[in-house]
């Protein structure tokens, strides 16, 4: 570990001992964890001590922890068929239609997450920020506009993609998807062929939503070779 990040996690240790939920260092950044009664105290003095000043947020996303781990290309062995993976029907997450839920192995309280990047260009150097949603069935965390302004539109996307609230932003409401969309597409429970469908009808002469028509499925790809290695004894004499 460099000097520079030693004194980081130092200071940080120092100013929060009693507000870090953890605080651990990967590939060369470090990471705290803050509740979200103290997220506004927290980034405030981040932004303001002179040990930290990091007065610029670079980034602000929003993360379902439901299937972290998990997914549906695990496999243990493989043949000129292809993978022995995604071909399990069920509940998974390629093949979730309207109404399906997932298990999920997130801890309660532990599924929402809102990540912040931060920079300090005083002290040239980084830090991750994160903060979960104590309730699972309707995150919500304080916003952070008032201490970095920039996180306006960030929020929004948040909010739009999973679903996190944001208490005291001045404008919530949805960036990238349609005023009526139903859902939030990042939530790990989403399907992927989304609720709806849309085409322009000619009739009446304007955009209308269908329910889906696409079948949810897992493709499988199939690996075909042209190699003597794979071809039986009489198909190489014929060769």
């Amino acid at each position: 570990m460099s000097n520079s990040l030693q004194q980081l996690e130092e200071s940080l240790r120092g100013v929060f001992a009693d507000k870090l939920l953890a605080l651990t260092e990967r590939i060369g950044e470090v990471t705290i964890e803050v509740s979200a009664e103290n997220l506004i105290e927290v980034a405030t003095e981040l932004r303001d001590n002179e040990h930290f000043r990091f007065q610029q947020l670079v980034d602000l996303c929003g993360v379902d922890y439901s299937q972290y781990g998990q997914t549906e290309w695990q496999t243990n062995d493989a043949s000129r068929a292809g993978f022995s993976r995604g071909v399990e029907s069920g509940a998974t997450m390629g093949r979730l239609q309207f109404g399906d839920e997932l298990e999920s192995v997130a801890d309660e309280g532990r599924r929402y997450a809102v990540v912040y990047h931060l920079v300090s260009y005083r002290h040239n150097s980084r830090l991750r920020l994160r903060c979960f949603a104590a309730d699972d069935g309707f995150p919500v965390v304080p916003s952070v506009v008032n201490v970095w302004r920039v996180a306006d539109w960030y929020e929004r996307e948040a909010f739009d993609l999973f679903g996190v609230l944001f208490t005291d932003h001045p404008d919530l409401r949805r960036i990238l998807t349609d005023y009526g969309f139903v859902g939030h597409p990042f939530r790990k429970d989403f399907p992927l062929v989304g609720h709806v469908e849309m085409r322009y009808d000619p009739e009446k002469e304007r955009v209308v939503y269908e329910p889906v028509s696409i079948e949810p499925r897992v493709l499988v790809p199939r690996v075909k070779r042209e190699d003597h290695r794979y071809l039986s004894d009489e198909a190489e004499d014929n060769a």
